[in-house]
Parts: structure tokens; C-alpha cells; sequence
């Protein structure tokens, strides 16, 4: 399922003679890093390889059914996530014309994307258009956004409801945009620099840490007719120590996950009500060494029973239930992990880091399955939810005995 739109490498005629230098080149780095090609794992449930560059970024499609990367060989990747435990991974390519994207997210109805152009630094949206054979074309609207940033980008979001876009850079500006491309709001962090920012999946608000030991939160007001009135300050997270590296939400908002400089991660329970100056509550800390000294990524399962943390090329898997490391992944890619997603049911977990995306099962979130379920069954009083609850445990039970894993 390949699209290009006739013509040659993004429009441009390939040079054959860099090309076998270039190709003399791979070979050469291939036999140096070995590693990054054989990765093997019990967990491991697949590996994505088509792009012929290092992945920068990936995201999900909030309908479950994609998966998109973006690399530094000029084109985004859109894989279908319902044949990730077949053979063959087939993906469609789009074709980032004389730039690469370095990062790139699905709009809410999954019809269209943003990228950030690392060239261009600026926003460029496509849109998907189905075709009659089932595959897609990806066009490139005619204007990109203005250049307002005037550091590095960190990350690009767009809200849920479709209502807003969120860009940030490495200083301390926040950028809130309408999909046209005008900005509604700058926030400015006062966080000496900024590290990581994201929008919650209830699009209500936009999160940011940095130098400072605290995650920032701010509301993203719209009236009645979803005109945009203003960005307020909502609550923070505070009780870490040191700069916060990474957070992240969960499916409902109602939790959060930090990790920060000063080794440990925390859970929040962030369903509070801040407009009565009620602040979240730390619900767990737990260690993670690896952050006092290295750059740290942080996903949470939807169900905020799992938290996954990256440092360098590895990946650790804890319960947030008591905070205890349950699996965790060694050399996972031949470069340092550059994204980490679990994906929409939470029984996979995404990285990418080279040239490949590697999926491991979520055991520790099947197990959490069978812990909960078993002391719902023990309260449970009417028949038809102890159907249920049996259901769902002996679904779980089952994955993880496919998996090998099952504790007696």
C-alpha cells in the first residue's frame, strides 16, 4: 500500500551514486550495532519495520485502528493495528515533500494529522482521503501554519474535542492554536525551560514540566458555542524534589504519573476540585534511579494500572498498585527510546527508537485485571455481575497463560 503520487523520492530524482554510497554506509553500521536489529523478547508481541530512518515519534489513532510514525527518511507511516499480531505489518506511506517530520499526531476523527517539519519548523496538517480500493491519499493542505516558536519544538497535540492545537518549545512557550492556524493563547510556563507538555484526553487542559519540581496545569476555556474565552491556571503537582522529566494522564483524566530528576516516580489522583483550591492527591511514589541521571520517558495505561518508564534503551514496567517493577526490557532499540504508548485498549505497549516500533504485551495490566476482578467476585451479590466479573478474569487469565506468564 504504497503512495507516491508518481513521482520520484518526494519529488526529487534519486542520485544513484549517493544512494550505493549511502546503502555502503547502512552496511557498514549494521555490522557495528547488531543490537538493533535483534531484539528478542518472550513479551516482544511484534516489530514494525518499514522505515528506512530513526523513528522520532508515534502516535494512535483515538479510534484504535491506526498507528503513525514519522522518521528522518521523509515519511510518515500510517499501520493498521488490527494485523500487529499477523506476519506481515502492512502500512501506507505519506510523503513529507523536501522535509521530515520529527513529530506527528491523528486528528480526533482520524481523517486527517499534523506534523512538525524539522526543516520548516513549523505545523503542516494532511488530510486522509479513502479511496475506492480501501487504501488512503494523504494531501498536504496549501498553507502551513505561521512561525511563531522561536526555540525547539518539544511536542505538538491536539485536543479531543477537536477544538484546539497545543505546540511547545524548549524555552517556556505554549502555544494554544484554532485548526487554521491562528494562535488563541501564549502561555508562559515560568518553568526555565520547558521539558514535556501534553493536552489531557478530556481536552480540558494542557500540562507542562520542566527545571522546576512541579507539573503545571492549566484549563482551556470554551463558551457555551465553543468559542474560545481564555486559558486559567488549574493545579499543580507538587512533592517532587527535583525537575520533573515527563507526566502523563490517564484514559479519564482522572490520574496522572510523573517522573522526575530526583529518582522516583508518583502517581496523582487529579479528580479534584481545583476551583475550590482542592489539590491533587499523591496516591504513590515509587524509585526509579535511572532518572537522576538520564533523560526519562513515562506512558500510563489507560487504566492507569501501569506505568512504563524509559531510560536510554530500556524499558521498566511497574504496577501502580503498589509500585513494584513487574517486567522490564533490555536494549530495546540500538538508539535511546524516542516514544512510548500504550495503545487504546491498553493491551500493548508501543516504543520506537530506531527503525523499528516494538510492541510488547501488557502482562503487568493483565494481571492487574485478574488481582481487581478477583476482589470484585468476593463482594459481587447478584448473579449477572459475577458472570461479568468471572468473564473478564478468565480473560485475563487466559491471555497471560498464552503468554507463559500465568503465577499460579
Amino acid at each position: 500500500l504504497s503512495f507516491s503520487s508518481g513521482q520520484k523520492a518526494n519529488g526529487l530524482p534519486l542520485d544513484k551514486s549517493s544512494r550505493s554510497k549511502k546503502q555502503k554506509q547502512h552496511q557498514r553500521i549494521r555490522k557495528e550495532k547488531p543490537q538493533q536489529h535483534n531484539f528478542t523478547h518472550r513479551l516482544l508481541a511484534a516489530a514494525l519495520k518499514s522505515h528506512s530512518g530513526n523513528i522520532s515519534c508515534m502516535d494512535f489513532s483515538s479510534n484504535g485502528k491506526y498507528l503513525a510514525t514519522c522518521a528522518d527518511d521523509r515519511t510518515v507511516r500510517i499501520w493498521s493495528t488490527k494485523d500487529f499480531l499477523q506476519r506481515e505489518h502492512r502500512s501506507m506511506r505519506a510523503n513529507v515533500e523536501l522535509d521530515h517530520a520529527t513529530l506527528v499526531r491523528f486528528s480526533p476523527d482520524c481523517r486527517a494529522f499534523i506534523v512538525w517539519l524539522a526543516n520548516g519548523d513549523t505545523l503542516r496538517v494532511f488530510k486522509m482521503t479513502k479511496r475506492e480500493d480501501g487504501g488512503y491519499t494523504f494531501t498536504a493542505t496549501p498553507e502551513d501554519f505561521p512561525k511563531k516558536h522561536k526555540a525547539p519544538i518539544i511536542n505538538i497535540a491536539i485536543a479531543d474535542t477537536g477544538k484546539f492545537i497545543m505546540t511547545a518549545s524548549s524555552d517556556t512557550t505554549i502555544l494554544i492554536w484554532n485548526l487554521k492556524g491562528q494562535v488563541l493563547s501564549t502561555i508562559n510556563t515560568n518553568q526555565m525551560n520547558n521539558i514535556h507538555a501534553a493536552i489531557s484526553p478530556c481536552s480540558r487542559f494542557v500540562a507542562s514540566c520542566g527545571f522546576t519540581p512541579d507539573v503545571k496545569v492549566w484549563e482551556v476555556c470554551f463558551g457555551k458555542k465553543g468559542d474560545f474565552q481564555e486559558v486559567v491556571r488549574a493545579f499543580e503537582l507538587k512533592g517532587h524534589s527535583a525537575a520533573v522529566l515527563f507526566f502523563a494522564f490517564s484514559n479519564d483524566s482522572r490520574r496522572m504519573a510523573s517522573v522526575s530528576k530526583d529518582g522516583t516516580w508518583k502517581l496523582w489522583d487529579t479528580d479534584v476540585e481545583y476551583k475550590k483550591q482542592q489539590d491533587p492527591y499523591l496516591l504513590r511514589t515509587g524509585r526509579f534511579e535511572e532518572a537522576s541521571t538520564m533523560p526519562c520517558r513515562l506512558a500510563l495505561s489507560p487504566d492507569a494500572q501501569v506505568l512504563a518508564l524509559a531510560s536510554g534503551s530500556s524499558i521498566h514496567l511497574y504496577n501502580t498498585r503498589r509500585g513494584e517493577e513487574e517486567e522490564h526490557f533490555e536494549q530495546v532499540h540500538g538508539e535511546c527510546v524516542a516514544g512510548l504508548s500504550f495503545d487504546v485498549t491498553g493491551r500493548l505497549l508501543a516504543s520506537c527508537g530506531d527503525r523499528a516500533v516494538r510492541l510488547f504485551h501488557n502482562t503487568p495490566g493483565h494481571r492487574a485485571v485478574v488481582e481487581e476482578m478477583q476482589g470484585l467476585l468476593k463482594r459481587a451479590s447478584n448473579e449477572s455481575t459475577r458472570q461479568r466479573l468471572q468473564q473478564q478474569l478468565s480473560q485475563a487469565q487466559e491471555a497471560l497463560k498464552s503468554l507463559g506468564v500465568l503465577k499460579k
